[in-house]
C-alpha cells in the first residue's frame, strides 16, 4: 500500500490519536452538554469549515470559460463533451451547471462573499498567493512572512483550530480531513494534538463494506502528495458520523492540481464533484440529531489564479488575479442575502470559524481579522 512518509514517521502513540482523541471527545459528549450550548440566540454549536484549493472565482460565479474549453490552452481530452457538460449561454445557467447545491442552497440561503457583480471583494493578504501561506492564514487569521514556501515546515502559529481545541467545551472534538498531505505541518499536528488525516494515508475509519483503504493502495496516483478528494469526503463523511466532532475542517485539493496540469476539463470536474460532496454532507448533517438546525458551514480557497488563457493554471504574486478569492458562510444563525458592499479578506475566516460558535478569537488574537460582515446576524 503506498502511505505518507508522514505515517511511517510518527510515533505510535501519534497514530493512536485519532482513537483517542476522537472517542473521549464522543465519551464526554453528554458531560460538556453545559458548555457545548450555544450563546443566547444564537444557534450554532458546530462548524464544518471546507477549502477548495485554488478554485477561481471567475468559475464559482460565472461557470465554464468557453475560451479555456480547448486542447491547446484548456488541455481539454474531449472538447465537444466537455462543452456539452459544462457551456450553456448564460453565466447564470453555466454556474448553476458547475455548482448545483452552492447556487441552490448556500448562495439562496447563506451569504457569498467575493461576486463583483454585487460590489464584493475577496482577497489574499499574505502577497504570496500559494497554498502554505494561504491556509496558514485562513487558519490563524492573519499573515506571516515567515511561512514563504509549500515545505512541510510545522507552523509556527496556533491556528483556530487548536485554539478551540484547548478549550474544554472543543477538546477532542476538532478533526481534520485534507487531501493535501502538508496539512498535519499546517496545523501542527503533533503540537496541537488534533488528528489530521491526509494525503494517501490510510482513513482512520472506513464506511462498512467499502474497502476504501485497500482500493486506495491499489489505484494509480497521480499524485504523491494529494491523494482522491473522494477519499477525503468519504472520511470526514464517517467522521461525522461517528466521531461527532464540533469543528471539522476538510481541505479538497483537485481543483488545484488539475489546474496546474492544465486540464481545463478535469478541473470543471472536480469542482463539480466537489459541489456534490458538500451537498451530500449538508444533507448528512441535517439528518443527524448532534447536527440537525445547529450546524453551520463556512467555505474558501487558499488562492486565486491566473486570468488568462495562458496563465489559468497557475498562481502567485507574479500572475495578476492570484490575490482574489471566495468566501460563503451558510447556517442557522446566517440571514439570506447578500453581504455588505466591500472587500473582505482571507483573514477573516478564522474569527468567523469562532464567532459562530459564540468565541471571541480576536481577544486572544488581536492581529486576526475580524469576522466577516453580515455572517452572523446581529442579536
Amino acid at each position: 500500500m503506498h502511505t505518507n512518509l508522514l505515517v511511517n514517521s510518527r510515533p505510535w502513540q501519534y497514530a493512536l490519536l485519532w482513537l483517542l482523541g476522537l472517542s473521549i471527545g464522543v465519551v464526554s459528549a453528554e458531560s460538556n452538554a453545559a458548555d457545548a450550548a450555544p450563546p443566547a440566540g444564537r444557534r450554532t454549536e458546530n462548524v464544518v469549515l471546507i477549502t477548495y484549493d485554488g478554485f477561481r472565482w471567475q468559475e464559482l460565479f460565472g461557470g465554464a470559460d468557453e475560451s479555456f474549453i480547448d486542447k491547446e490552452f484548456g488541455g481539454v481530452g474531449e472538447v465537444d463533451a466537455t462543452r456539452d457538460r459544462f457551456w450553456r449561454e448564460s453565466p447564470e445557467e453555466r454556474r448553476r451547471i458547475l455548482s448545483p447545491f452552492f447556487w441552490s442552497t448556500v448562495a439562496i440561503q447563506g451569504k457569498v462573499y467575493g461576486d463583483p457583480e454585487h460590489e464584493s471583494v475577496g482577497k489574499v493578504t499574505n502577497g504570496m498567493f500559494f497554498s502554505y501561506p494561504g491556509y496558514n492564514e485562513i487558519l490563524t487569521g492573519f499573515a506571516d512572512p515567515r511561512i514563504d514556501s509549500n515545505k512541510k515546515n510545522p507552523n509556527p502559529n496556533v491556528t483556530v483550530l487548536e485554539w478551540l481545541n484547548a478549550k474544554d467545551a472543543y477538546s477532542g472534538r476538532v478533526a481534520a480531513f485534507t487531501s493535501w498531505d502538508v496539512f498535519p505541518f499546517i496545523i501542527n499536528a503533533q503540537r496541537s494534538g488534533i488528528p489530521v488525516n491526509s494525503g494517501w494515508e490510510p482513513l482512520p475509519r472506513e464506511p462498512a463494506g467499502e474497502p476504501l483503504n485497500r482500493i486506495a493502495g491499489e489505484i494509480p496516483h497521480v499524485w504523491a502528495g494529494v491523494r482522491y478528494d473522494y477519499f477525503t469526503f468519504r472520511g470526514a463523511e464517517e467522521c461525522l458520523k461517528h466521531d461527532h466532532p464540533r469543528l471539522l475542517y476538510i481541505s479538497f485539493g483537485e481543483t488545484d492540481d488539475w489546474a496546474h496540469k492544465r486540464r481545463y476539463d478535469l478541473y470543471l470536474d472536480s469542482a463539480r464533484r466537489t459541489d456534490e460532496y458538500i451537498r451530500r454532507l449538508w444533507e448528512l448533517v441535517q439528518s443527524l440529531p448532534q447536527y440537525a438546525g445547529k450546524t453551520s458551514f463556512v467555505f474558501t480557497t487558499d488562492h486565486g489564479r491566473g486570468e488568462t488563457r495562458e496563465n489559468w493554471i497557475s498562481h502567485g504574486d507574479e500572475h495578476p488575479g492570484s490575490d482574489l478569492i471566495w468566501m460563503a458562510v451558510l447556517g442557522p444563525d446566517t440571514d439570506a442575502g447578500h453581504p455588505p458592499a466591500g472587500i473582505v479578506t482571507q483573514s477573516q475566516v478564522a474569527a468567523t470559524v469562532a464567532a459562530l460558535l459564540g468565541e471571541d478569537y480576536n481577544a486572544a488574537v488581536p492581529q486576526a481579522g475580524q469576522p466577516l460582515p453580515g455572517a452572523i446576524r446581529s442579536e
